[in-house]
């Protein structure tokens, strides 16, 4: 959305530049707090981004849109883009607050029957219904500070820019500009606000950029707070490089000797049938050695020898013995195991 890249401003017979060398990233719909000093170089980073002064060297790019490229005749468009919202409110003082609003929808030709639409809901937007027919004079702080924000609203700007919108208020209407103009951020419109109210930043805790003799020192993307020396980013900075503690060293641990890796296939052996010869010699030397060693068996040692009469005489024991046993009663007979 907008970008500023080495961007720096020297103006005539000054011997320290009003801005030197700021690169600056703002994203769409982001809510953006630039606090410095008196002369830091706020408003100067405000009239580059609408056109008011040129830098004297760098690249700023603002909506898509190339500064180095951009004609004179273009300056108008670019602003209306662009909604500013002033310390002093810049109101007319002899018109009425619904005039003041419609007046810068009058300059860029929008028609009559759109601006009686548009300009009564931009003033219910700032929680000025009812006020429609004051004149500036009539109003609080608050108030005219309120019908300077819905001005710088009616054409819908995708980009507003408060340049120190607080700084004429009191403490309550300070908070109460600043809730407004977070509730148009809650809507889509990317919000950048210069201011010395330390009290606003710190409640709303949005992105805070600080620069300081014209170089930004410090910038915290969130939960910023007002720190014009940058002491609080330092130690940010300082926290988020610091290493964590040293954890205590772990036990020493056994390592295992990792497996043998298979052998590679070795390459076939020269004379292979020579020594497979040899192991068959060897094999059947073996082999006629067992065989001479055991004694020779005549095939008719093999074959089974007749029963002698001896065996015939025991047989026929046994058969009278088995008569004898079957003869006894039932109760003395005797179990015979053939």
């Amino acid at each position: 959305m907008i970008f500023l890249d080495n961007v720096s401003k020297y103006y005539p017979h000054e011997k320290v530049p009003a801005l030197d060398e700021v690169t600056l990233h703002i994203a769409p719909k982001e809510f953006v707090f630039i606090v410095g000093a008196s002369g830091a170089g706020k408003s100067t980073l405000i009239k580059m981004l609408t056109r008011e002064e040129k830098p004297s060297y760098g690249k700023i790019i603002v909506g898509g849109i190339d500064y180095d490229y951009m004609k004179k005749r273009h300056i108008p468009h670019i602003r209306r883009r662009l909604g500013v919202v002033f310390q002093d409110f810049k109101l007319f003082p002899n018109r009425t607050v619904y005039e003041n609003v419609a007046f810068t929808l009058e300059i860029v030709g929008v028609p009559t029957a759109e601006i009686k639409r548009t300009v009564p809901k931009v003033l219910e937007l700032v929680g000025l219904s009812g006020k429609e027919n004051k004149f500036p004079h009539e109003l609080s702080g608050g108030q005219r500070q309120r019908v300077a924000i819905a001005r710088a609203m009616a054409r819908q700007p995708k980009i507003l820019i408060a340049d120190e919108p607080t700084g004429n208020l009191d403490p309550e209407n300070s908070i109460e500009i600043m809730r407004l103009l977070e509730e148009i951020n809650n809507f889509g419109t990317t919000i950048i606000v210069t201011t010395h109210d330390e009290k606003v930043v710190n409640l709303l805790k949005k992105r805070v950029v600080t620069i300081r003799d014209g170089k930004i020192i410090g910038d915290q993307v969130r939960g910023g707070h007002y720190d014009l020396d940058a002491s609080r980013t330092k130690i940010e900075k300082r926290s988020l490089g610091a290493q964590p503690p040293k954890a205590a060293p772990a036990a020493p641990v056994a390592q295992v000797a990792p497996a043998p890796a298979p052998a590679a296939p070795t390459a076939p052996i020269k004379h292979a049938a020579p020594v497979a010869a040899q192991v068959a010699a060897m094999k059947a030397a073996k082999t006629a050695k067992v065989s001479a060693a055991q004694p020779t068996v005549a095939k008719s040692a093999l074959k089974p020898a007749k029963p002698s009469a001896s065996g015939s005489a025991v047989l026929e024991q046994m058969r009278r013995a088995k008569a004898a046993d079957e003869a006894k009663p039932v109760a003395k007979r005797r179990k015979f195991i053939h």
